[in-house]
């Protein structure tokens, strides 16, 4: 077995740069503890003073005495979540994105991960059908949490069908013992219409909501690409069962908001796209528990604007000074996010005229065009539908962008910016549903 985990980045100016840590150096223990996850490091050096042993590519191992202030961080990241590796996702879901993703992209785009570690540290929603007693004892003991796990159904037979494992049909005992561990739990449902709608659907809620230690049930529509070839046939979910599915939603948050203190239950912005429905105010989110499975973006966004539409205005004024006389600037989104981020940019061309904006909504024609947040654009994608920008200046979120600087179709910003005739502008997304793919980037 390999030991202890491999440096890949460290920040400059933080402690580990101060060390002389590097990438390439091997974490091997902190204090007396060996180092063999994430989890590990994390606990170990969670205090004040520790020694942490770290072996050099050249097999020398030092001892480096750390003292840092309350939550200073080490600046320290690892290239692997564990000595022994990331835990695979062994289930065959019917509805898998990975599984309808087109051939020739980037090999750890279609790794499947399933790993409690990463759904502690970083939310990855994680379906508990490949944790071994000993994990679940670890997870109990250490009371690690909180936990995003994907349910679907409470059914047994209908998880099973579903997700395609016999282990899923255990999740009813593990959401019991966690609950009594009183770890925190978050759940996510993708309603597959026709499998784990109505009663099911209806059951499933009732059921998670039983249990003090959920702390949210998301609900969310499955989502569905153009290269389904050979795979389960699905649909996406109709306007009109859109509508049945909030009219359910609406009656069980007014059921749970005075038992539990809060809604518990919320439904993906696209849900009420698709009814044709006005998205809930802000305080209808409880605080956003369910912000990064798509649920309460578009509140959010409005919320946030609403709070910073003059420092919006002023930096748009900023970045269209920046452009040549009569120059647009130019803000590149998914179909999702498009109606509102033009709402937004004509609310500050109105307030700021000398701020000129363009919103490009680009659709989705690798995976499909019901795929729609702009995490998932590649960068083709982006030059066909942009077109020749004579120069102008044009504004990407982050997170169509991965670690390397890459889009999902290899392609990098220099290739689009030539492509389009455009000078690129990276910033943080404008808009949440704008969504990303990042996952834990380990090669096999």
């Amino acid at each position: 077995m390999n030991k202890g985990l491999t440096v890949s980045a460290v920040a400059a100016g933080s402690i580990g740069a101060e060390l002389e840590v590097a990438p390439g150096d091997i974490i091997l223990q902190v204090d007396e503890h060996e180092v063999e996850d994430i989890l590990d490091l994390r606990q170990f050096t969670s205090g004040g003073a520790f020694a942490l042993y770290v072996q050099k590519p050249t097999g020398e191992i030092w001892e480096l005495d750390v003292e840092r202030e309350t939550g200073e961080g080490l600046g320290i990241e690892v290239a692997s979540v564990a000595t022994r590796g990331l835990k695979r996702c062994r289930n065959r879901c019917v509805f898998c994105f990975v599984d309808q993703m087109p051939g020739g992209m980037r090999k750890s785009l279609y790794v499947k991960d399933d790993d409690y570690r990463l759904s502690v540290t970083q939310g990855s929603y994680i379906t508990l059908s490949n944790l071994t007693d000993a994990e679940m004892r670890r997870i109990i003991t250490e009371r690690i949490g909180p936990l995003y796990i994907s349910v679907h159904a409470w059914d047994p037979e209908v998880r099973r069908f579903m997700m395609g494992h016999p282990g899923t049909g255990r999740l009813r005992g593990q959401v019991r013992a966690l609950s009594r561990a009183g770890i925190p739990l978050h759940t996510q449902i993708v309603l597959v219409p026709g499998m784990n709608d109505g009663a099911v659907l209806s059951a499933t809620v009732r059921a998670l909501a039983g249990f003090h230690a959920v702390r949210s049930i998301g609900v969310v529509p499955v989502g569905l690409t153009g290269h389904r070839a050979g795979l389960t046939a699905l649909r996406p979910v109709r306007p009109e069962e859109a509508r049945t599915v909030l009219a359910a939603g609406r009656q069980w948050q007014a059921e749970f908001l005075p038992r539990r203190g809060r809604r518990l239950v919320y439904f993906a912005d696209e849900f009420y796209l698709l009814a044709g429905e006005e998205i809930p105010s802000p305080r209808e989110y409880d605080g956003y528990p369910q912000l990064e499975n798509g649920i309460g973006l578009i509140a959010r966004f409005r919320e946030g604007f609403a709070a910073a539409r003059q420092d919006m205005a002023r930096r748009a004024a900023l970045w269209s000074a920046q452009a040549a006389d009569g120059e647009t600037l130019h803000i590149v989104t998914g179909t999702a996010a498009a109606p509102f981020l033009a709402e937004a940019a004509a609310e500050i061309t109105r307030a700021t005229p000398a701020a000129r904006l363009r919103v490009h909504p680009i659709a989705n024609r690798f995976f499909g065009e019901t795929v729609t947040v702009a995490g998932l654009l590649t960068a083709e994608d982006i030059a066909t539908q942009m077109g020749d920008l004579g120069g102008d200046i044009f504004l990407l979120p982050d997170v169509m962008l991965r670690r390397d600087g890459l889009f999902l179709d290899g392609h990098d910003l220099s290739w689009l910016e030539d492509s389009v005739r455009g000078r690129a502008r990276v910033m943080p997304a404008l808009f949440a549903a704008e969504g990303g793919t990042d996952t834990w980037e380990e090669e096999t």
